[in-house]
């Protein structure tokens, strides 16, 4: 299984409302997982059990 892509829908306190780009499946993940920098908009990659900005 390959990397899944996933856009920043909203951030609410603690944890980011995540899109997966392929399926538009939603997902709920807490911010201490996620790259410091992450903000409302951004795209992330998730592989190998780690978050990090796309691009």
């Amino acid at each position: 299984m390959g990397p899944i892509i996933y856009k920043v829908a909203r951030i609410d306190g603690d944890y980011a409302h995540l899109t997966n780009t392929e399926t538009g499946e939603d997902i709920l993940v807490a911010m201490a997982l996620l790259p410091d920098e992450t903000d409302e908009g951004m795209v992330l990659r998730w592989e190998n059990f780690e978050y990090s900005v796309e691009g």
